[in-house]
């Protein structure tokens, strides 16, 4: 199988029940994708399908041969800088244990390129398939809507 991470190919040999999160975390050593209930009701391990979020635990690595998956690994710009995002949630502090964090971020990622200009209704809508046990939720918002403002100016 080919699959086609964070704009670099892999070629793996993989039975076919695997999903995706277990391909990506224990086969690729991309363990910023999380593992937590394992039934696609708390979206720590979102991640993008073409763009789009996707729970990985629920997703086989088998269905995604030939579409473009990108991991929160891929989000910086590789130059020992953040993604804007990623940024974004130190400064607001929307972060406290990091567990969700990732899920989060690859969530409001999709958002934003769906919909660069979002209100705070959309972004609360949005991020309702993303769990933050420590309750972080109007920071969460407060992020997004900086990143929103900060794209707007430019």
């Amino acid at each position: 199988m080919l699959l086609t991470i964070n704009d670099e190919r892999y070629e793996l040999e993989v039975p076919g029940h695997f999903t995706l999160l277990s391909v990506l975390r224990d086969r690729l050593g991309l363990t910023g994708t999380k593992l937590s209930c394992g039934r696609g009701e708390c979206g720590a391990c979102t991640v993008q399908l073409d763009g789009e979020p996707a729970y990985s635990c629920l997703t086989l690595a088998a269905a995604c041969e030939g579409r473009v998956i990108r991991t929160v690994e891929g989000m910086a710009s590789g130059r020992g800088e953040l993604h804007p995002l990623q940024q974004a949630f130190i400064d607001h502090d929307a972060l406290q244990c990091g567990f969700c964090t990732p899920g989060q971020l690859m969530a409001a990622d999709a958002l934003l390129r769906a919909n660069p200009a979002p209100g705070r209704d959309l972004i609360v809508r949005w991020m309702t398939g993303n769990l933050c046990r420590c309750g972080t939720y109007p920071k969460i918002v407060d992020a997004i809507l900086d990143v929103a403002a900060s794209s707007a100016g430019k």
